[in-house]
């Protein structure tokens, strides 16, 4: 019997003209979004990296220096870089998302040193004392910068910044009034105000509040209801001794508590803005009621109010905090330059000299009046 033959597949074979290149195979999307990944990791390494060498370099000088904020010194050694050799160019993009994104997650985090159970311990009193405090704030800079003739954008960020907690809400209203970034020399010139007054007031409260018949707990209310930033007002609670620390920061947090409500109304003033200049129909980049850090920063105040964390957990999450504002406002620094602060002219400072005494002076009035 003969043998029946086997049926043999040819193997195929792409045909390919001489000369031809052969195709390279599709890249898998997975594939893409890592080199995507890989290629922005490296963009943001050297920026990154220099920001992490100036917080380490901040941090160490406030512990060797008691007193003074490492978020004073990090902007300080931006500024310096800045208008000096200036920062590498290699260095912009990571010193862009340190500005914009690490401040934020540290506006997050600052959430969790405040519990609603404290605040409500001030009373009242004291309670409508820090409302007056950032309403009328905010109100009186707006119409001093409008006698000024100072820029409105500039105008409303210093009043955030001044009647809120400095430079984180300075940020978070930039968030809202400037979300494409198109007036950051604004944002640069009202944290670089912030950190100059708030730093002077650090000397000032303490030498002021005797005149003024505050001592101890009434001392540290005062200053907690009028100096800029958390890490300022830490410093002057400090100098005044006693029990003027715990009430300083209390009343701080307090005032903090309040940048959720003032950069909703921020944003939905922008939003009523965009609808009027661009129509119902408009597809116009509107911004959120909320920001999504301001949601998180409020939902870190409902976990340090509901749950018992631990005292190792709240020590770690307010070390990074001071750590990513400390990087964030060394970014910040590392724009400003002076040239630039001189073409913005004497009338920002002159608002910020103004805007401090106006806080300083309802703080006061309101402190004796409450206490």
């Amino acid at each position: 019997m003969p043998p029946v033959p086997t049926r043999v597949t040819p193997h195929r074979t792409r045909a390919t003209t001489p000369g031809a290149t052969a195709r390279p195979a599709p890249t898998s999307p997975p594939t893409t979004l890592a080199r995507h990944a890989l290629r922005r990791g490296r963009a943001l390494t050297p920026g990154l990296a220099l920001c992490a060498a100036a917080t380490l370099a901040s941090l160490g000088a406030a512990h060797v220096l008691p007193g003074v904020s490492p978020l004073v010194v990090a902007i300080a050694l931006g500024v310096v870089l800045a208008n000096t050799t200036g920062a590498p160019a290699a260095a912009g993009p990571g010193l862009a998302v340190a500005a914009r994104r690490l401040l934020r997650v540290g506006v997050v985090l600052l959430g969790l040193r405040l519990a609603l159970a404290d605040v409500a311990a001030l009373g009242a009193p004291l309670l409508a004392v820090v409302v007056v405090v950032v309403a009328g704030g905010v109100l009186g800079t707006l119409a001093l910068g409008r006698a000024l003739r100072v820029p409105s954008h500039l105008a409303v960020l210093v009043a955030c910044g001044f009647s809120i907690c400095g430079a984180a809400a300075v940020a978070a209203a930039a968030g809202v009034t400037d979300p494409d970034d198109e007036a950051e020399q604004d944002t640069v010139t009202a944290v670089a105000l912030v950190v100059v007054f708030g730093t002077l007031m650090i000397g000032l409260v303490p030498l002021l509040a005797p005149l003024l018949g505050l001592r101890d707990a009434r001392a540290g209310a005062w200053a907690g209801a009028s100096v800029h930033e958390v890490a300022q007002v830490v410093a002057v609670g400090g100098a005044l001794g006693g029990a003027a620390l715990t009430a300083a920061v209390v009343v701080k947090l307090a005032r903090v508590l309040l940048l959720a409500p003032v950069v909703a109304a921020l944003a939905l003033h922008r939003r009523r803005a965009v609808r009027a200049a661009d129509g119902p129909t408009t597809t116009g980049r509107r911004p959120p009621v909320v920001p999504l850090f301001v949601a998180g920063f409020l939902a870190m105040v409902v976990v340090r109010s509901t749950v018992p964390l631990p005292d190792g957990l709240l020590a770690a999450a307010g070390t990074a905090q001071t750590a990513l504002l400390t990087a964030a406002m060394f970014a910040l620094g590392c724009g400003v330059r002076f040239a630039a602060l001189r073409a913005v002219g004497l009338r920002p400072v002159v608002l910020a000299a103004l805007s401090t005494a106006w806080v300083a002076g309802l703080a006061a009035v309101g402190v004796l009046l409450a206490t």
